[in-house]
């Protein structure tokens, strides 16, 4: 797969979920940090949030990330290591631009991951 290497100077990305009740397209913009063909996000709303329960029913999601674009599979984070490391990843790369303390934020918000398969 041909990922450009400067992904992670983005800001923010498109995730594009499918409505799991309606079936349509969802896009949010969102923070993210990008590690080894997976793009890492914190949902602060938990699994709560109308994109975590969207990428739970239909895990297959589509990214733009400037002008490419992605296609992947989402997952929640389980294991302790890429926990760990998909928070500070994510806090790392977001804590110098932001004015407020973010440390709560990385700790307590559901790391995510997408498994980028494709580009165009």
């Amino acid at each position: 797969m041909t990922v450009i290497s400067d992904l992670d100077r983005l800001s923010v990305i498109d995730l594009t979920s499918e409505g799991r009740a309606s079936g349509r397209p969802h896009t949010i913009e969102i923070w993210f940090t990008y590690r080894e063909s997976i793009i890492y996000m914190l949902s602060g709303g938990g699994e709560r949030s109308d994109w975590v329960r969207n990428l739970i029913h239909t895990p297959e999601v589509r990214v733009r990330a400037g002008v490419r674009h992605y296609t992947g599979v989402g997952r929640i984070v389980t294991d302790p290591h890429e926990d760990r490391l998909a928070r500070d990843a994510v806090f790392d790369k977001y804590v110098a631009r932001y004015r407020g303390d973010l440390t709560g934020w990385r700790e307590t918000a559901l790391p995510i991951a997408i498994d980028l398969e494709h580009t165009t």
